[in-house]
């Protein structure tokens, strides 16, 4: 592998939950397609860059303040789940999948940037 961040697995999991994310976004009600889909695809994929565009900083602290991005990212991920199901756009049981997906990758996420 040639960049660092491929050998993270936070990110190889971030980028599946990105994925996954933007596929959620798509059931969404198309008059959302500029907000809250936008939102939420988003903040997913730069949980993800966050990641890599820390790792290639040349000192631990730049690396931690990327993580810090990625970790805020994630919230936002989440809050925007809130509100899907607040719009009644995602049932119960989809948004407790992603809930906990993105709790773990919170945690992993915090864990890495406290060991740096």
């Amino acid at each position: 592998m040639a960049f660092k961040f491929e050998n993270l697995n936070v990110w190889h999991r971030s980028l599946e939950l990105s994925d996954e994310v933007n596929e959620l976004a798509k059931s969404f009600p198309k008059y959302e397609l500029f907000n809250h889909c936008h939102q939420i695809r988003k903040a997913a994929d730069s949980v993800n860059l966050n990641i890599a565009e820390g790792c290639t900083g040349r000192t631990n602290p730049e690396f931690a303040r990327f993580l810090n991005y990625s970790i805020r990212s994630a919230i936002e991920v989440v809050s925007c789940l809130f509100l899907a199901k607040k719009k009644k756009y995602i049932d119960e049981e989809r948004f407790s999948y992603f809930y906990k997906e993105y709790e773990i990758s919170i945690k992993m996420l915090t864990k890495l940037r406290d060991s740096l």
